[in-house]
């Protein structure tokens, strides 16, 4: 019985994880620098302001690691369209 509890909690996991995947935002970094441009972040979050964006990028290099860009939306500084 334990086996099958921790078969059905792994497929239902992966389930729900494909499921947000559907969901998800994608910021693209269309100049292909490794980086997210305050452009390419509101081309997929709209809302974002200079000031959140500034808030987001923790380095102040100017643009988004995927860590700062993962941070912001995980910590639902980034609303959807």
């Amino acid at each position: 019985m334990t086996k099958f509890a921790l078969a059905f909690a792994a497929v239902a996991s992966l389930t729900a994880g494909a499921a947000f995947a559907q969901d998800a935002v994608v910021v693209a970094d269309t100049d292909g620098n490794g980086a997210f441009s305050m452009e390419e972040v509101v081309a997929a979050y709209p809302a974002v302001t200079a000031e959140i964006f500034k808030a987001a990028d923790i380095d102040a290099n100017g643009d988004l690691s995927a860590d700062e860009l993962k941070a912001a939306v995980d910590a639902g500084s980034f609303a959807a369209k």
